[in-house]
């Protein structure tokens, strides 16, 4: 540190001393001695700024950046105005970044809308898509968004109910605001009951359709291209009131390893600024609409848009959640496919209930009497309080290792997603099941059901083989690459 210091003073080697700090501030002592150099050596460092060499000029305000050093922001506005050398100006922006620019904001858009009015070329459009994507960062930041407001009310749209894939047929049939078909990635529905369709509880995710016709190539400009020339901005029209421009981000879903996935997105990003003059704003962190694209085997995309603007409260209370939970959707698809076997008024047990979720969407498929939940894991029990209380139900959560669980009346229906293997052994898996199985007479009501969804379907199978008093009336695989199973089982007291 004192060698670099020492050398920066007398002015040699500046760019590679510079990087060189840069790395060394990461460590927050070295922070204090760079921090205390910068003042004491304000015009010096500053002066770096103008340095002949354009790496020079770049790594000093990167730095300045980095220590957020307020008095560098004039310094690094006129260096921005005044460099010539395309590949380090979007450098003094990434600094600007770091400082309070409050007052100079509307230079900042004026420079913005300097970039955008400029003829793009191959030889400057990569440094003035950077420049832009830095700009709006900055004013968002400092501003947020225009958002708009969403109303949805008869309008006829084209939408993809993302769902489990192996339950397409079954959610489908519970579908009736609307038109529904099967699709490679979930249920395809034409309605103009959306504020209806959307409280549906069984599917994940909902997109709209656009008609690209055709998938979109991994090239961003003719990726750009075909998005622009679709009909994504007249479903955001549609379905949205006020003007303005609509901000979007790029979720890629493929194969691309990291660095090329990003780079593809932030050229698509901006070139589809670019296709639809500016109705379109790429914004990473503050968007009201999710592109989203998805690989196929040919190495092609299809795509579809989520709107942040869409809300839906079908499961608003799950406002705590951990590692392990099931998702509510999951958790909803398993009651409807239990559906036949559940029954009014009864009483429930979740011997392994986490935040509640299993619970909760069982009283909301058919109405419960009371209902019960066990777990080792006291954070989990204190969360699925919260959640039940938000969902508007009476359930009470003990914490306690379910297999030392008493109570006074027994209970109609277990219902529970089963704990995962985890670093457990598979003999330690196997007395697990058969304690689970072992206990579970204890609570039960004669003709009580029990509903599991598991990964272990083996160990289930070995139980029932061991425990007569138990039959397996339905078996259905939600998760065929992990091995997940709904399994329905009815219990019979006496036939031990």
């Amino acid at each position: 540190m004192e060698k670099i210091l020492k050398e920066l003073t007398q002015k040699e080697n500046i760019r590679t001393n510079l990087s060189n700090l840069r790395q060394l501030i990461k460590a927050d002592e070295a922070k204090i001695s760079v921090q205390a150099f910068i003042v004491e050596n304000e015009v010096l460092v500053l002066g770096f700024l103008k340095h002949e060499d354009a790496k020079t000029r770049k790594n000093a305000a990167l730095l300045l950046g980095d220590m957020q050093y307020q008095n560098a922001l004039e310094g690094l506005m006129d260096a921005y105005q005044n460099e010539q050398t395309l590949f380090v100006k979007a450098s003094y922006l990434q600094a600007l970044m770091e400082l309070e620019i409050k007052d100079e904001l509307s230079k900042l858009k004026a420079w913005l809308d300097e970039l955008s009015a400029l003829e793009v070329t191959l030889e400057n459009k990569k440094h003035i898509d950077e420049q832009i994507r830095a700009l709006r960062k900055i004013i968002i930041a400092h501003e947020g968004i225009s958002r708009h407001e969403i109303d949805i009310e008869k309008k006829d749209v084209d939408v993809l109910l993302m769902t489990n894939r192996s339950q397409r047929e079954t959610i489908r049939r519970t579908i009736t605001y609307g038109t529904a078909k099967i699709h490679p990635l979930g249920i395809e529905v034409h309605t103009d009951e959306l504020s209806k369709l959307i409280e549906l509880r069984t599917y994940r995710e909902i997109a709209f359709l656009l008609d690209t016709k055709d998938f979109l190539p991994a090239e961003p400009v003719e990726a750009a291209k075909i998005l622009a020339g679709s009909n994504m901005l007249s479903i955001l029209r549609l379905l949205h009131t006020g003007e303005g421009s609509f901000y979007f981000r790029i979720e890629c879903k493929s194969s691309m390893d990291l660095e090329a996935r990003s780079a593809f997105t932030k050229k698509l990003g901006a070139e589809l600024e670019r296709q639809t003059k500016g109705q379109m704003i790429n914004s990473t962190s503050d968007y009201e609409v999710e592109i989203r694209l998805i690989m196929n085997k040919e190495g092609n995309f299809f795509p579809c848009m989520l709107l942040n603007t869409l809300k839906s409260n079908r499961f608003s209370y799950r406002k705590n959640a951990i590692a392990t939970s099931i998702h509510p959707s999951t958790a909803a698809l398993i009651m409807e496919l239990a559906k036949p076997y559940l029954k009014e008024n009864a009483q429930i047990m979740d011997p392994f209930c986490g935040v509640g979720t299993m619970l909760i969407e069982r009283d909301n498929a058919v109405g419960t009497k009371q209902m019960y939940g066990t777990d080792i894991f006291g954070d989990a029990i204190i969360y699925a309080r919260e959640n039940s209380i938000l969902a508007g139900k009476q359930i009470n959560y003990i914490h306690r290792d379910f297999m030392d669980f008493k109570h006074e009346y027994l209970f109609d229906e277990i219902i529970t997603n089963m704990p995962l293997r985890g670093k457990k052994t598979k003999q330690e898996m196997d007395a697990f099941y058969q304690q689970f199985f072992d206990k579970m007479p204890e609570i039960l009501n004669r003709d009580a059901v029990v509903i599991l969804y598991t990964n272990e379907i083996g160990f289930v199978k070995k139980q029932l083989r061991l425990h007569k008093e138990f039959a397996l009336q339905q078996e259905t695989c939600l998760q065929p690459k992990n091995d997940f199973y709904l399994l329905i089982l009815s219990y019979k007291r006496g036939l031990q």
